[in-house]
């Protein structure tokens, strides 16, 4: 866990999903091979192709973007596949629930800080994709509230994300809290916006940072 700033009076945390709620390499690594592999079939070339080529592109993206990290969805976009397909792509081939499970200290964690905190998720996965692989760790019930890639069809970092947010949750951005484990995906743009910003590795983290908020 890395702890970037935590706000003096903290109304709201803000929580990734995937590799943040869970700690699972495997499904983290597979939902982008997935569509990787889905890309590959649908242009005509073979699956190691399609990887080499997204792979180079977001070097390079990195390279010219003083080592900044770019989210597959808008990789995708640079590749001529807009948004809409991505979400369509994304709820079609996403099966978290053949990768994870429930955990049963996570879900007692999140309800504690659901007393405390409104919580809300914001994801560069579609909602709908996003409430299954909630289910699929037990945490639907307690995070109801999800911005996701079809809300603003925007990918993460998006300030339209972030400011919906800070509306639903009815917290100003000061009294927010972003927690992610990707810096410049989900806390460089929070933290630049006035937010506070927590970098964590998983489920493990999320616990232990409810215990220094507490």
């Amino acid at each position: 866990m890395k702890i970037y700033r935590i706000p003096q009076k903290t109304g709201a945390i803000i929580f990734d999903i995937d590799g943040t709620l869970y700690t699972s390499p495997e499904y983290v690594h597979e939902q982008v091979d997935v569509q990787i592999r889905y890309y590959a079939k649908t242009h005509g070339m073979t699956e190691q192709e399609a990887r080499d080529s997204i792979t180079a592109y977001r070097k390079e993206w990195s390279s010219a973007h003083h080592g900044k990290s770019i989210s597959l969805g808008n990789t995708l976009t640079a590749f001529g596949i807009p948004i809409e397909t991505s979400i369509k792509w994304r709820e079609q081939l996403l099966k978290p629930e053949l990768y994870l499970k429930k955990n049963p200290e996570l879900i007692e964690t999140l309800e504690k800080l659901s007393k405390s905190f409104r919580l809300i998720c914001l994801t560069n996965n579609p909602v709908n994709a996003a409430r299954k692989t909630l289910a699929a760790i037990g945490a639907d019930r307690i995070l109801p509230d999800i911005i996701g890639l079809d809300t603003c069809m925007k990918s993460k970092p998006s300030p339209e994300m972030l400011e919906l947010a800070s509306k639903r949750t009815g917290v100003p951005f000061c009294e927010c809290l972003s927690v992610g484990d990707r810096y410049d995906i989900d806390l460089a743009l929070p933290l630049k916006m006035g937010m506070g910003a927590v970098e964590v590795t998983g489920a493990e983290d999320i616990i232990t940072l409810s215990t220094i908020l507490a």
